[in-house]
């Protein structure tokens, strides 16, 4: 399927299991509880693959390194329904867990895991959590310097665990200290002033359908590229799992919603036209788009 370069929305997944979340760090589970987190992960993995193979639709799998060691059928299996694999890092820790030299090697476990079990090259990368920010811009230079064709980690809007508001919410060149990526932020939806968050996880479960459609509709009467990038994770089309013992409000945001995600998603891949982030991407490049350049780094 060819790419119109004006405008392109994007289905993207975020694998990993559910106990490695961010609102779970620090929260004790069980071998048998981590257990069953990973079946169901593969489980609701296969149940979307269904969902976007019956639409024809491939999509962008950033995948955790070491789902590459515990389930490699199931990256193969993505990959072979012509999926594009990516790194979510190796285990799920955010950027800020990191110096530049232990994010290197974090960075290249996860990449060479995923290629030997696809036996194939991969070129998209997505921080857990949003965490490429103003706090870790150094690691944009560890990026570029990996050989990573793009980046999808920063979330142009304002949030209390990542977010660089004033980020371009189209594609955009960033640049670190001493390297530059290109970047494809998370769909937003621009209104009064201000970016709302509309790209998926939480805000796909929380607010109405409506609120996703209208962004990638803004999206798309924007001057070119613009991306509609979304974001879903396996458990979020599993609203019978095991719930992680969370505080209050973590707890709400974490299961808000959940018993409805699997239509809706049903209801955006009849609606929309989806494409990989890698085919994207290079569209973008050979069309010669002159992108905005962010410094993410402080000047």
């Amino acid at each position: 399927m060819s790419v119109r370069v004006d405008t392109a929305a994007i289905a993207s997944f975020d694998i990993e299991e559910h106990h490695r979340i961010e609102a779970a760090v620090g929260v004790a589970i069980t071998p048998q509880l981590r257990a069953e987190y990973a079946a169901r992960m593969e489980q609701a993995t296969r149940r979307v693959m269904d969902q976007l193979a019956a639409h024809n639709i491939r999509g962008s799998f950033y995948i955790v390194g070491e789902i590459a060691r515990t389930h490699p059928q199931l990256v193969r299996d993505l990959h072979a329904a012509g999926h594009e694999i990516g790194s979510h890092s190796w285990d799920h820790r955010r950027v800020h867990r990191f110096n530049p030299t232990t994010f290197r090697a974090d960075l290249l476990a996860s990449k060479d895991a995923l290629e030997q079990t696809i036996g194939a090259p991969i070129y998209g990368f997505r921080a857990p959590t949003f965490s490429v920010m103003k706090e870790t811009a150094w690691a944009i230079d560890i990026l570029a310097e990996c050989g990573w064709e793009y980046d999808s980690s920063i979330f142009p809007v304002r949030h209390d665990r990542y977010g660089v508001p004033q980020a371009p919410r189209g594609p955009f060149v960033a640049v670190g200290p001493e390297r530059e990526i290109l970047e494809l932020p998370p769909l937003t939806y621009r209104v009064a002033g201000i970016n709302l968050p509309v790209a998926g996880g939480g805000y796909f479960r929380l607010f109405p359908l409506a609120a996703m459609t209208a962004g990638l509709r803004q999206m798309a009467r924007g001057p070119a590229p613009q991306v509609g990038m979304l974001y879903f994770h396996p458990w979020e089309f599993d609203p019978d799992q095991p719930r992680l013992p969370l505080p209050r409000l973590s707890r709400w945001r974490t299961y808000v919603g959940m018993t409805r995600t699997t239509q809706r998603l049903s209801q955006l891949l009849q609606t929309f036209t989806f494409h990989r982030a890698i085919d994207v991407v290079r569209a973008i490049r050979t069309a010669g788009y002159e992108l905005p350049r962010y410094q993410l780094a402080a000047s």
